[in-house]
């Protein structure tokens, strides 16, 4: 497993029943992901790039293949340490936000340390709640917020432990254009700041402009790599 991957996933198969049929949702799928890199996944609907992230992500097993992050292949482990392994070294960020209504903004983001029993470091906390512009919410819940700072306030969660990567599926697609972008310019400065490992899911182009590639998927595999600079010249 080489150093500068923070995932790798090779030979990816993932199937489903439905009914009496087997529908193939990865088809052998080979990706490395480099650390410090933003990657866009892309795809019509039914492509396996929701499927691809979840596998990647340890949220699903695959039907074969293998997955690392990092050393770990993921595989090897047991419910308890993958669990173990998602919470500490992993970060989401959804399109849903999934945040809790009843605790603040910083008990938020604070959680998945507390879940794990990790004493927070106040001094990192205190860096991401300014990345992510929230100093001044960090005592309102989220029905006070916007979409666009339940977004920040669960990119800031995602950040909190440090992790090896931040998976993230559709994460503007509840957000008006001008507050994606924002989003969006968020999760690229964490890449660009904190040398962050983003792996994104989107339909949208403008969005996965802000990668440094895209991955296009489709039937169940990565069909074409395409280099960020085609993709602003294509949207532009």
């Amino acid at each position: 497993m080489p150093n500068d991957d923070a995932v790798r996933v090779e030979q990816l198969v993932r199937t489903y029943r439905s009914g009496p049929d087997t529908v193939t949702a990865l088809a052998g799928v080979d990706a490395a992901f480099v650390r410090g890199t933003f990657t866009a996944v892309m795809g019509p609907s039914g492509s396996g790039k929701s499927t691809l992230l979840q596998t990647a992500a340890g949220l699903d097993r695959p039907t074969s293949g293998r997955v690392w992050i990092g050393d770990t292949e993921l595989s090897r482990l047991s419910e308890t340490k993958l669990t173990m392994l998602r919470r500490n070294r992993i970060g989401f960020v959804f399109q849903s936000y999934n945040l809790i209504g009843a605790l603040t903004v910083r008990e938020n983001i604070e959680l998945p340390l507390r879940l794990a029993g990790t004493r927070p470091d106040r001094g990192w906390l205190d860096e991401v709640v300014a990345r992510v512009g929230l100093g001044p919410r960090l005592r309102h819940r989220p029905a006070e917020l916007s979409g666009g700072q339940q977004q920040r306030v669960a990119i800031a969660r995602a950040l909190a432990t440090r992790p090896d990567v931040i998976f993230s599926d559709e994460p503007t697609g509840a957000l008006d254009s001008q507050t994606a972008a924002e989003v969006l310019g968020l999760l690229r400065s964490v890449v660009d700041g904190y040398g962050q490992t983003v792996i994104m899911v989107t339909h949208d182009r403008g969005a996965a402009s802000y990668a440094d590639r895209v991955l296009h998927m489709s039937d169940g595999s990565i069909v074409r790599a395409e280099a960020m600079h085609s993709v602003l010249a294509q949207v532009g």
